[in-house]
């Protein structure tokens, strides 16, 4: 199997532009803050990795469904997951919930 070099660092600039373009453009959709967590927020980068993101956004759409919003208005360029919580979730669900105690003590806060 042929040795590709280099691509750590495309992939890194991929996912560093689409996080780059996601920060400029969803305040105006609604986003009130968002975190990085995941393996990139970490520095972790390789052919699979997506941009893991929670999104504080006033909604009244059932959590399984909130990141179809997101899918359908930005239209990620690479693999994106959307962790979507209301304001009232983000502050008072953080001892319940593990991705948010994640966000809290190791994610990157990358708008908010």
């Amino acid at each position: 199997m042929p040795m590709m070099y280099g691509f750590g660092t495309q992939r890194r600039q991929m996912l560093e532009s689409e996080l780059q373009r996601l920060v400029d453009e969803m305040p105006q959709l609604g986003m009130q803050a968002m975190y990085l967590v995941g393996p990139f927020s970490k520095g972790d980068v390789g052919p699979r990795t997506v941009l893991d993101l929670v999104v504080v956004q006033q909604t009244e759409e059932f959590m399984h469904r909130r990141a179809d919003f997101w899918t359908t208005h930005l239209r990620p360029r690479i693999g994106i997951n959307f962790y979507v919580y209301t304001p009232d979730e983000f502050e008072n669900n953080v001892d319940d919930d593990l991705l948010l105690q994640h966000a809290f003590s190791i994610g990157e806060k990358v708008y908010g």
